[in-house]
């Protein structure tokens, strides 16, 4: 089965039975934009996080309080989250009761509360937080500022990752996290106001990026990757038609961590290489690294399936990048160190075995990179 394979309902929100009372659905969006005085790129990150919607009601109910987790009350609310990656990076949280939540059920998705919108065409919204309600609500874990959008969005390339997605509800006590790339390549359009400054959003240098996850809890080790801001290294031509990615770390069935496993794909100019360790008939083997230097974060990644193989090194800029901050449905917040940045840059290397060698595809300068690396102490 192709993994470019769009499924809108995957979109939907899936957050019925169990997953009501213990679990998350959120819709990621992240992009580059141009400010428009400088004509400098500057990578953006917009999130619409739902949780635990059968326990809410008039008010949020934030896990991290002394009260609530005295009392065993366990998160409810949307959350969005807005922000930036690059100098002087940003994470602003806005929330919203359950009952001010407007939620379609069903595909195409909608979600909408107060002037926040998100659905599979379009973002509008607002945050903004001073620098005393950040200071006096460290519940609501986020920074300081102010940032409007108002985008359109168009999802060309789609990775469906397949495994244990087939039917939410049936598999919902199954996997603790599901993920689903509806938009792995994406164009946005449209404007971004942040402290003062507009930014303007344009198709064709957007290096757009849509995905979503939902389950009961997070995975650690916590691993993300992706980038369609691509070059050849052997022809230097832009690679217009591609893009990779690659998430997971340690997924959990049934509770039972499994061994280190990532999810990878490259589709490479309309040729998909699969890396997805769910399809044993590829017989997928990877290995991969995390490190921090001093100020840089590296990702190194080997994976090989019966076929090809993709090496993939990436780095980023610890000054440029956010810890991003989530609880997690049972209220705990045990990732603190969630490294998640949009200015990684490295190289990816592809290869096809023929004949029993490694034939070289290309050498990939990788740029505009979509990055996170976490884990904590289980």
């Amino acid at each position: 089965m192709a993994f470019n394979h769009h499924d809108i309902t995957r979109d939907a929100c899936m957050l019925k039975g169990p997953l009501a009372h213990q679990g998350y659905d959120w819709w990621w969006h992240s992009f580059t934009a141009q400010d428009a005085e400088t004509g400098e790129d500057r990578p953006f990150f917009l999130e619409y996080y739902l949780v635990n919607p059968a326990l809410g009601g008039e008010e949020p109910v934030f896990g991290q309080l002394p009260e609530n987790k005295e009392a065993g009350r366990k998160p409810s609310y949307l959350m969005v989250k807005a922000g930036a990656w690059g100098e002087d990076p940003v994470q602003l949280h806005r929330f919203f009761a359950w009952n001010d939540v407007a939620l379609s059920h069903g595909a195409p998705y909608r979600i909408e509360a107060g002037d926040c919108l998100a659905s599979e065409n379009a973002l509008k919204g607002r945050v903004s937080v001073t620098e005393e309600e950040a200071a006096a609500h460290p519940e609501w874990m986020s920074g300081a500022g102010k940032m409007s959008w108002d985008l359109r969005l168009h999802k060309d390339i789609a990775f469906n990752v397949g495994y244990g997605a087939s039917k939410p509800l049936r598999d919902a006590e199954a996997f603790a996290m599901y993920w689903h790339a509806e938009g792995m390549k994406s164009r946005y359009k449209g404007v971004i106001r942040l402290n003062g400054r507009k930014y303007l959003v344009t198709p064709e240098k957007s290096f757009g990026y849509a995905d979503k996850n939902w389950g009961r809890d997070f995975t650690s080790p916590w691993v993300w990757l992706s980038s369609n801001c691509l070059k050849s290294r052997i022809t230097g031509r832009e690679l217009k038609n591609s893009v990779f990615d690659i998430g997971g770390g340690r997924p959990k069935i049934y509770f039972v961590p499994l061994d280190r496993r990532l999810l990878g794909v490259f589709y490479y100019e309309g040729k998909e290489y699969d890396f997805n360790f769910s399809h044993a008939w590829l017989r997928v083997k990877t290995d991969f690294s995390f490190e921090e230097e001093e100020e840089e974060v590296v990702w190194r990644v080997r994976q090989e399936n019966l076929y090809a193989v993709m090496e993939s090194e990436i780095r980023c800029r610890k000054r440029e990048m956010i810890f991003v901050n989530y609880e997690s449905p049972d209220g705990e917040k045990r990732h603190n160190r969630l490294w998640n940045g949009g200015t990684g840059r490295g190289i990816v290397r592809l290869y096809e075995k023929r004949d029993g060698e490694l034939a070289a595809v290309d050498e990939i300068e990788a740029t505009h990179v979509g990055c996170e690396y976490g884990e904590y102490d289980s």
